[in-house]
């Protein structure tokens, strides 16, 4: 593909974190003609919605007949009650839109997984023998069912099939703007120090000791789009895994400082094991629909905006999570964004769009 040919880009998961943030990186470049699929997309600037369900194969079909992709994104996924469905019902999702574009148009496929390759899926999550950090791509896979190893083999059965190139990108927990995101620790602690301090609760980490003490990383949502853009555009990057993460690494005994700082409120002393934030969150709807009023904000359904779940199972992990990237550095992706701007950045859009006062 020259740089003249037309790059024509189908983001599965445009309404989420993941690919709101794609969309927006690819629509504002004149080289990219950008189509955004969900089940209720979100109206984007120069982004042409694709209402369609993942799960239904002729849905796809009828929304995306008169589509031609040069590149898939596939940032989307559906959370079930056990990793036997997740695999059933995640791998069938990415197998559905795969088959849905066949015609020769696709040159290019990028999946999005993220750190549980190396940690293993909820049901399992930080158990057993792991893999020494920093995690490493050429890492093997752990000998248990995991749905983002199901979703990597249909990308790669697809490529063999209709020989476009692939990559796959593993961030760890991705900093982004997004509504009703399943796993969006950002919003979620931006919720949260709201309602300390409105309330006057205390601001109390709800993770691990060894969360606290441990080195870690995480992803802006900002970086990874434009890591997704460079790989699905590089050469080199062609069939490869990567990791995708800051640049940065931090202590959350620092960072929580700094997120109580933000806010003007103090962090609670930390006794070498935090309370889990649906367990201090449970109840707090009315406080919240209060705040919503008392500043006019656009959201006062709190459940809306928080995935406690998530935050919990990240900042609740037993082991050290971090993360190399080194492939990508020395392949040329030399992007770099501190960790506690991304959270600011974040809860700078967040107050614009009035969902947090």
């Amino acid at each position: 593909m020259t740089a003249s040919t037309p790059r024509i880009a189908l983001i599965a998961g445009a309404s989420g974190i993941v690919g709101r943030n794609l969309a927006e990186l690819l629509s504002s470049d004149p080289a990219w003609r950008t189509y955004g699929l969900a089940r209720r997309p979100v109206p984007q600037d120069g982004v042409e919605a694709v209402a369609a369900d993942l799960l239904d194969p002729e849905s796809l079909r009828t929304a995306l007949a008169e589509v031609r992709p040069t590149h898939v994104f596939f940032a989307s996924w559906l959370r079930q009650e056990t990793e036997a469905e997740n695999i059933r019902v995640n791998s069938g999702m990415v197998r559905n839109l795969l088959q849905a574009v066949q015609g020769g148009s696709v040159r290019h496929v990028a999946l999005v997984t993220g750190l549980k390759h190396y940690l293993g899926p909820f049901e399992a999550y930080g158990k057993g023998t792991l893999p020494a950090t920093p995690f490493r791509e050429e890492q093997p896979r752990l000998d248990i069912p995991n749905f983002y190893y199901a979703q990597e083999d249909e990308v790669f059965a697809a490529a063999a099939q209709q020989g476009f190139t692939w990559s796959v990108h593993r961030p760890h927990t991705i900093i982004g703007f997004a509504v009703g995101n399943a796993m969006n620790m950002g919003v979620t602690l931006a919720m949260y120090a709201t309602i300390c301090r409105e309330t006057g609760r205390p601001f109390v980490f709800p993770g691990s000791g060894v969360q606290w003490r441990s080195l870690t990383d995480m992803t802006d949502a900002r970086l990874l789009a434009k890591h997704l853009e460079w790989a699905a555009t590089t050469p080199a990057a062609a069939n490869q895994a990567f990791n995708v993460v800051n640049g940065d690494v931090f202590r959350w005994q620092w960072m929580w400082s700094r997120l109580a700082d933000h806010f003007g409120i103090a962090a609670a002393p930390f006794d070498g094991e935090g309370i889990p934030l649906e367990q201090q969150l449970a109840g707090a709807e009315d406080d919240w629909r209060r705040i919503a009023e008392k500043y006019s904000l656009a959201e006062p359904d709190l459940h809306r905006l928080t995935s406690a779940w998530h935050t919990d199972a990240d900042l609740g992990r037993p082991v050290e999570v971090l993360t190399d990237m080194s492939k990508s550095r020395r392949m040329g992706f030399l992007e770099y964004q501190p960790t506690d701007q991304s959270f600011f950045d974040l809860f700078a859009r967040l107050r614009q769009a009035r969902l947090i006062p």
